[in-house]
């Protein structure tokens, strides 16, 4: 006896459920034979026979769950080792009843399914199969698209693996995109009263503090397992600083408590110790809210990214100079733009756009 199991038929797939049965106990098939139609979170497949033989036993029923790796067919008689056949298309005559059943539903789209000998293949390889153009019947991958696909990385170079902070970076971003419901709102400041000198990044973050103490639902800390919101009342400025290898946010604290003089000593330190990669751990947790000066390198607006538990990140845009109608005439103004994403479980748009106005009031003070 040799069972054949259910092969793996999309990346990460852990079950399917079967549609319909193509062969019976008794029947006698031959490599590459249609023996069952299964339905996984993405498409129905159809999994070929991988040798010939006759079928000793059936596992399983019309809309039985089968786990990846358990068994599916056992064979009486087997012959010849795994062809390496691509499995699986969509849309056969075979499964119509289980199609109609589902005529209300979207239709699903098609998955990519390999049996195990090609998926090793790309394997031993390092071919990642998603990234691969498919040429066989109904759009399979053949052992030929697999090898294709190894020569044109081998082409463009190799990959270079994530590390240190940039590695990081990447995992705290994906998380916070897949976990934070974010909204982004945008004004412009007119600045054109600052007098000459004046320093944008601590008149950015003084006024942070003044909005957050008008709106205190900006300033704080949301956790979404437990359903909680915790406002704070000290504000903690998170400053996004770029640095060659990738992105830190070390914390300015208390900024509501202290003067010009003390917030420029705190920011000079605090972009030294990046420079030289020296930051203390403590002084990357903790933000209350984050501030991105993205506009000191370049662009006006932006959706930006936060990083729970906080609720907002305020984004200032590059500082630039503006046509803008003054009591009727048209007069050059220096203008700032700024961007506030938030988050919207827990902040209401009002609660947003107030953040936003009481931030554009304080910028647009004389000096």
């Amino acid at each position: 006896m040799r069972q054949f199991t259910l092969p793996d038929l999309g990346e990460g797939l852990e079950e399917a459920e079967i549609v319909s049965w193509h062969v019976n106990e008794g029947d006698h098939v031959v490599a590459d034979q249609p023996l069952v139609s299964v339905e996984t979170d993405k498409a129905v497949v159809e999994v070929p026979s991988p040798w010939s033989g006759r079928i000793a036993h059936l596992f399983g029923g019309k809309g039985d769950l089968i786990k990846v790796g358990a068994p599916l067919v056992e064979f009486a008689q087997s012959a010849g080792e795994d062809t390496g056949t691509v499995v699986g298309e969509l849309g056969r005559e075979e499964v119509k009843g289980a199609a109609a059943q589902r005529a209300a539903e979207p239709t699903p789209a098609r998955t990519i399914a390999v049996l195990p000998a090609v998926r090793a293949l790309a394997r031993k390889l390092d071919v990642d199969l998603n990234l691969v153009q498919a040429s066989g019947p109904g759009g399979t991958i053949t052992r030929a698209d697999v090898e294709r696909a190894a020569r044109s990385l081998a082409e463009v170079g190799p990959g270079e693996p994530l590390r240190g902070m940039r590695r990081a970076m990447a995992q705290r971003m994906a998380a916070a995109h897949s976990e934070v419901v974010r909204t982004t709102v945008t004004e412009e400041a007119d600045i054109n009263d600052w007098r000459k000198g004046e320093d944008p990044t601590i008149r950015l973050v003084r006024a942070i503090a003044a909005a957050c103490k008008q709106q205190p639902s900006l300033n704080a800390w949301y956790n979404s397992a437990a359903g909680e919101r915790r406002l704070i009342g000290r504000i903690d400025l998170g400053i996004a600083v770029d640095i060659e290898g990738g992105l830190i946010v070390p914390v300015l604290r208390n900024i509501g408590e202290r003067d010009a003089h003390d917030l420029r000593a705190g920011l000079d330190r605090m972009r030294a110790d990046a420079a030289a990669r020296s930051i203390p751990p403590e002084e990357l947790r903790g933000a209350t809210i984050t501030l991105s000066n993205f506009g000191m390198i370049g662009g006006r607006f932006a959706n930006l990214v936060i990083v729970p538990p906080q609720v907002a990140i305020v984004g200032a845009g590059r500082i630039d100079d503006r046509v803008m109608a003054i009591a009727g005439q048209g007069a050059v103004r220096r203008v700032l733009p700024l961007s506030l994403t938030f988050d919207h479980r827990v902040v209401t748009g009002g609660e947003g756009a107030r953040f936003l106005v009481a931030l554009k009031t304080d910028l647009e003070q004389a000096s």
